[in-house]
């Protein structure tokens, strides 16, 4: 038989120079494995192994052991960026280009150990310390014209609050756009009835019969206006029946004591003072035993439709028929008196009879003044609600 010979493979002309014993790996060898190292760029071997042509892989070397590798390839380490504030992110438009595999093909001589990676360079544009960020402008702006704005409430609001302490202060004639002209009535103090004694009634109450007033007399009086300047012979306590009937024409002063004398007269009380103005006030209370003796004295003195005994007084006074008895308690009678039959004039004369009780009242002006009609009246009206 022919023998035929084979054809030499590139291989066994310039065959690696095997190390000592270590012999070069087939080319089924498995690569040297790159799980635990990062792509970031391909690791370039220094020096390259020279070959005429590529080693087929249609036959295999034979080989007793495999290449160990002295020195793993460190796997670079990333750059740590947890301390390092993030300023910017980094643009995702441009996606970064993934890095080229290591190649198994080429085999690493013998005795030579594979270089160490250089560790990545951390990239300037995304590790930049970020600087802190000012305040926007517009929150300031809006804080200061806060400040302002509750500092003028403030303001205004004091201001309101003292113009309505100002003005509920005034009296209403003060008021711009307010005033009005006062109607001519004295400023009384606030009145109340005084206590009775214990399980006494009031002089028209149903277990009263003789309508008897047992509170003190002094103290049904009523009081001085404000501003009134007090008469040094009526201070509001007891006064004699002389000092009554001085009150009336010196000719019928006689007649009226006799009278008095035979009413059962307990006491008398008085009270007096003028005014600013000159209107001089003179208020009597008289107070009997019983109402009928009371009663008796009116009718004696011929009070009703003219005033009776007349006062000490130049011209004679007519019934107030403009006297509509405003005011005028149950059970009480009142009559006013005047100059004219209009009431008015310079002086104003009025009885009221209140049970065992009875009551003069007189203003008058000296000269030519006349006697204001409403203070007259409202003099009358309130001592006639201190007697009921």
């Amino acid at each position: 038989m022919t023998e035929q010979t084979a054809a030499p493979t590139a291989a066994t002309e310039e065959p690696a120079a095997p190390a000592p014993e270590q012999e070069i790996p087939s080319a089924g060898a498995e690569p040297v494995p790159v799980t635990d190292v990062q792509a970031a760029e391909p690791v370039l071997a220094t020096e390259s192994v020279p070959a005429t042509e590529p080693v087929p892989v249609t036959e295999s070397v034979p080989a007793t052991e495999p290449v160990p590798v002295t020195e793993s390839v460190p796997a670079t380490e990333p750059v740590p960026v947890t301390d390092v504030q993030a300023a910017e992110p980094v643009p995702a438009t441009e996606p970064v280009p993934a890095a080229e595999p290591v190649p198994a093909a080429e085999s690493v001589p013998a005795g030579e150990s594979v270089p160490a990676a250089e560790p990545l360079e951390a990239p300037e544009q995304g590790l930049a310390v970020a600087e802190p960020v000012p305040a926007p402008k517009s929150s300031r702006r809006v804080l200061r014209a806060v400040a302002r704005w509750t500092a003028a409430v403030l303001v205004l609001g004091g201001l309101g609050t003292g113009t309505a302490l100002g003005i509920t202060s005034m009296e209403r004639t003060e008021v711009p756009g307010l005033a009005t002209e006062g109607d001519g009535r004295w400023d009384y103090p606030e009145l109340s009835l005084p206590a009775l004694p214990a399980g006494s009634p009031r002089p028209f109450n149903e277990a009263n019969v003789a309508e008897i007033h047992h509170a003190d007399l002094r103290k049904l009086l009523i009081p001085a206006p404000a501003g009134a300047t007090a008469d040094k012979k009526l201070t509001g306590g007891w006064v004699s029946t002389t000092q009554f009937v001085s009150e009336f024409r010196k000719d019928k002063r006689g007649e009226l004591t006799q009278l008095l004398d035979d009413s059962a007269l307990r006491h008398i009380a008085a009270r007096g003072w003028t005014m600013p103005d000159g209107t001089r006030s003179k208020v009597y209370l008289l107070q009997f035993n019983s109402t009928a003796y009371a009663q008796g004295l009116r009718d004696d003195t011929y009070v009703s439709s003219t005033p009776g005994i007349p006062l000490d007084w130049p011209t004679d006074l007519q019934l107030d028929e403009s006297w509509n008895a405003g005011g005028k308690v149950p059970e009480t009678a009142v009559y006013a008196y005047g100059e004219t039959k209009t009431g008015k004039g310079r002086i104003h004369e009025a009885y009221i009879q209140a049970g065992d009780t009875l009551a003069l009242v007189i203003h008058s002006q000296q000269g030519k003044k006349i006697a204001e009609q409403i203070p007259f009246r409202q003099t009358l009206i309130l001592q006639n609600q201190l007697l009921g």
